[in-house]
């Protein structure tokens, strides 16, 4: 469903990538700059159950957290005013990458593989589809997604840059999209 009722000024941002990317972290500083609401889904998800996703994953199943991802985002994507990190999986269903694309601005924060595997030590205990592979599985992983990625409005090359530069470049491309629309 499309909510043309929102203005291009005030629909809600999406932040996509591969798990690990920083997109809760950049979500939060561009939120805070734009004076924004910041929802995290996976942590939404883990408020609900009371749990981590690697416990939700283990006793209720990667099915029962994905359609729980799917309702979170179909209600906060269609709120104004809204910043959104997604998980690293959640446009492999394509309903959501239509209800994102359609209703929000969705920004790809894109970090080469060479970037991303020196944070792999960091994340690795928290993500539930990175455990038990091996290197190779996990770049094949990474490289398989990048397919799914290619779905957004704007893309992010975040490559040797802090989070504040690219927090910075995010707002600075926003103001000026919604300054050539007024």
């Amino acid at each position: 469903m499309i909510n043309n009722r929102i203005s291009p000024i005030t629909k809600s941002i999406v932040f996509i990538g591969f798990m690990g990317v920083g997109k809760t972290t950049i979500g939060q500083l561009v939120a805070k700059k734009l004076y924004r609401d910041f929802i995290d889904i996976d942590q939404e998800i883990e408020k609900e159950y009371n749990m981590p996703t690697t416990e939700i994953f283990k006793q209720i199943g990667e099915k029962a957290f994905r359609e729980k991802e799917k309702s979170l985002i179909e209600h906060f994507s269609q709120q104004p005013l809204k910043i959104i990190s997604v998980g690293g999986g959640a446009f492999l269903q394509e309903e959501i990458r239509n209800i994102c694309l359609d209703n929000c601005i969705v920004f790809f924060l894109d970090l080469s593989w060479e970037y991303w595997k020196d944070r792999i030590n960091l994340i690795i205990d928290s993500r539930p589809v990175l455990q038990g592979r091996t290197l190779e599985e996990i770049k094949e992983l990474f490289n398989n997604r990048q397919e799914i990625y290619s779905y957004h409005h704007s893309k992010v090359k975040t490559d040797g840059l802090d989070v504040e530069e690219v927090a910075d470049y995010i707002v600075e491309s926003l103001k000026v999209t919604w300054d050539t629309h007024e």
